[in-house]
C-alpha cells in the first residue's frame, strides 16, 4: 500500500544550499511527484534570519509516524538540525508532514502563509472545514503577511525513464 503526503521543508541556516540538499536526500528515500516554488518569509521571531520554505508532494509505503521517525527526523539530524526549547530557533532544515492521504495534519495550513502558499501550489483546491479552498486561504494570508517567491532556487525533479 502506498500513501501520499505533502511535506513542508524549511530552513534559515544556509537555506539556499540546505533546501536543495534536503530534496536530494529525500529523493533517496521517497518518490517525489511535484515540488512547489521556494518562498521566503520572515521568521516568526524577529531575531532570526528569514526562512525559505518549499512543499513536496511525495509517495511512500510508510505510514505518517513511520515517515516522521524513519525518514524525516533522521535526515534532519544528518543535516545538522538541533532541536531546542525555542520552537522558532534557526535551523538547517525542518520537515513537517502537512497533508497525509488527504488528511490535514497541521492546522497551521489555514493560518500561516509560509505553509499555505507553497502547499496551495500543489493542492489549490484542498478544502477547509468552512469550504475555503487552499488557494483562497493562501491569497488571504499573503495579503496580510509579506512573502515572496525565490525564483533563483528552483527544484528540478528528474524524470524517470
Amino acid at each position: 500500500m502506498t500513501h501520499q503526503a505533502c511535506l513542508l521543508l524549511g530552513s534559515n541556516i544556509e537555506p539556499e544550499s540546505n533546501i536543495p540538499r534536503a530534496v536530494e536526500l529525500l529523493r533517496e528515500r521517497l518518490t517525489i511527484l511535484k515540488a512547489s516554488s521556494t518562498w521566503e518569509s520572515a521568521s516568526a521571531d524577529c531575531c532570526y534570519p528569514d526562512y525559505l520554505n518549499l512543499a513536496l508532494w511525495v509517495v511512500t509505503p510508510l505510514d505518517a509516524s513511520q515517515l516522521k521517525e524513519e525518514v524525516l527526523r533522521p535526515l534532519e539530524g544528518r543535516m545538522g538540525r538541533v532541536r531546542t526549547d525555542d520552537k522558532n530557533a534557526s535551523r538547517t532544515i525542518d520537515f513537517d508532514i502537512i497533508l497525509f492521504d488527504d488528511q490535514c495534519l497541521d492546522p497551521g495550513l489555514w493560518q500561516r502563509v509560509h505553509i499555505a502558499l507553497p502547499v496551495s501550489e500543489l493542492f489549490p483546491g484542498y478544502l477547509s472545514e468552512t469550504g475555503e479552498t487552499l488557494r483562497e486561504a493562501a491569497k488571504r494570508l499573503a495579503e496580510a503577511t509579506p512573502i515572496h517567491a525565490r525564483t533563483d532556487i528552483a527544484i528540478q525533479l528528474k524524470q524517470s525513464g
